[in-house]
């Protein structure tokens, strides 16, 4: 098997596909670059376009739709993509594409998600090495461990989860809805997972007991209340939103704090002339363009796991149709169960 990524990778792309840099191939693509120009230079353009235009006509061949999450690169969020969009709204748009074939621009949990949802079209990843910090911090066994020690409350489970996890879970949530789906539960203690600083921001905003597993995102672990405090004394017109997956502190510190859908829309609507996006950097990079008169300022942390997935993977994954995303079927129509209570819930 060729890993993506790997030389053997490289070497078969480039003998299937022109793949030289190319001036006159920004100028072709100059519709696309203009929504990133402020980010990439047309040096590196130059680089992207080949790919970018060899993706968009070999998916039209696969009969194949590109979701990417709001955390992927500017030149697959602008480039190639179809669908972009938070967890939420990615797990609800893989319920409705009619084409055969799904490419996540994401990490595995969200092609799993695709997968369940869409049992009956193929999902491919262009790296099946992108995982999440979260969703590899629990596993079934713990969940049942949390339900015989808070007998009778229900699990709601983040859909930074594995499949497996889904299938022990009462019902899923998003950084973007979890307020709503803890609320909506019939009982007063309530079991979230795994994301404990989720949990704990989230309890905050309910009246429910939240028990919660102590897991975390190795991105958003990483920001500290006190830098945010150092950084408003040099930036103190500076607007800080914050992801719900930060500590509690660092969410305090925020002047909003929502999904990475909810942090763009604050922008878009509010366009504070500074804005720290407490985050991945990617998303500060994608609407850049789009807002012109927002000082996007640092800092920002870069998630590994996001970063696996590039225009070369993609383009790999298109050519040789790998790697597919399968779940077992003994789990997927529990997880899927708890998937769609989510979405139903939310419609």
């Amino acid at each position: 098997m060729i890993l993506p990524g790997s030389p053997e990778m490289k070497s078969q792309l480039n003998a299937a596909f022109d793949l030289e840099p190319s001036l006159a191939l920004v100028k072709e693509t100059q519709a696309l670059y203009d929504r990133v120009s402020r980010v990439i230079p047309e040096a590196d353009w130059a680089r992207h376009a080949p790919y970018v235009i060899a993706i968009n006509k070999l998916k039209k061949e696969r009969d194949a739709v590109i979701l990417a999450h709001n955390y992927m690169t500017p030149d697959i969020f602008h480039g190639v993509a179809d669908i972009v969009g938070d967890s939420l709204q990615l797990a609800i748009e893989a319920t409705q594409v009619k084409e055969s074939v799904i490419v996540q621009g994401g990490v595995h949990f969200m092609a799993e998600t695709s997968k369940l949802l869409s049992p009956e079209k193929t999902v491919l990843i262009p790296d099946s090495r992108a995982g999440c910090s979260l969703a590899e911090s629990i596993t079934a066994k713990d969940i049942e461990k949390m339900r015989r020690d808070n007998p009778g409350a229900p699990v709601v489970s983040y859909v930074n989860t594995t499949a497996e996890v889904k299938a022990a879970s009462d019902i899923c949530c998003t950084s973007g809805n979890a307020v709503e789906i803890i609320d909506a539960m019939d009982s007063d203690v309530v079991i979230m997972t795994p994301d404990g600083h989720l949990a704990q921001n989230v309890a905050k905003q309910t009246k429910k007991k939240i028990v919660y597993w102590e897991g975390s995102c190795m991105v958003h672990i990483e920001f500290k209340a006190d830098e945010l405090r150092e950084y408003r004394k040099y930036e103190p017109d500076a607007v800080i939103i914050a992801h719900p997956e930060c500590p509690t502190d660092v969410v305090d510190e925020a002047d909003f704090s929502g999904s990475t859908a909810g942090m763009i829309k604050y922008v878009r609507e509010n366009k504070p002339e500074k804005v720290l996006l407490i985050t991945e950097c990617s998303m500060g990079s994608n609407i850049a363009n789009e807002l012109p008169e927002v000082n996007l300022l640092g800092p920002c942390n870069l998630c590994p796991h996001m970063q696996r997935i590039t225009l070369e993977k993609i383009l790999w994954s298109l050519h040789t149709m790998t790697e597919e995303v399968t779940v077992d079927p003994a789990l997927a129509g529990k997880a899927r169960l708890a998937v769609e209570r989510m979405i139903n819930l939310k419609k």
